[in-house]
């Protein structure tokens, strides 16, 4: 993945706005998530100030991935849709100052730097929208576990198996 590096501070102060669309392929960390490197995200950053006068960065990403359902363990598209407000501090002592005096939990507090990966924080967001426990809303074949549960043996037949 190509990197987009910006001036996260100068970004938002000017209030920028990028977008693209980026292959899931090109994103090796969402890859390792996925069934296979198929799909792509498109994503929008909009930079801007907060009412309180910190740097903020709208980032909304959406896209398709292949996943593996946990149940049937077959792949399937899953849609990702997600936006998050970031709030800028120039340092750890500065982002924790503004996450307390804001006490909101939607807003995601990060430190900023002059040389921020955009490209980063665009994976990580798609990242976070990947469900934790990927499955069908409804699997379309049940063959594989139907097997599973039949060859399944209640432990006491293997007791009585072990008397004999």
């Amino acid at each position: 993945m190509s990197a987009f590096v910006i001036d996260a501070f100068d970004f938002s102060r000017t209030k920028a706005n990028r977008d693209g669309v980026t292959p899931v392929a090109e994103m090796t960390r969402l890859a390792k998530e996925c069934a296979d490197a198929s799909g792509a995200i498109t994503w929008t950053v909009a930079g801007g100030v907060s009412k309180h006068g910190f740097p903020q960065m709208r980032l909304t990403v959406d896209g398709t991935v292949q996943l593996v359902c946990q149940r049937c363990m077959q792949p399937y598209a899953h849609h990702l849709a997600s936006s998050t407000l970031l709030m800028l501090g120039k340092d750890d002592e500065q982002a924790d100052e503004i996450e307390e005096m804001i006490d909101d939990e939607t807003v995601d507090v990060i430190v900023g730097t002059r040389d921020m990966d955009l490209m980063y924080l665009v994976e990580d967001e798609a990242l976070l929208a990947l469900p934790h426990t990927p499955k069908h809303d409804v699997c379309p074949s049940t063959a594989l576990l139907d097997s599973l549960q039949s060859e399944k043996k209640s432990p006491f037949e293997g007791l009585k198996d072990l008397k004999k």
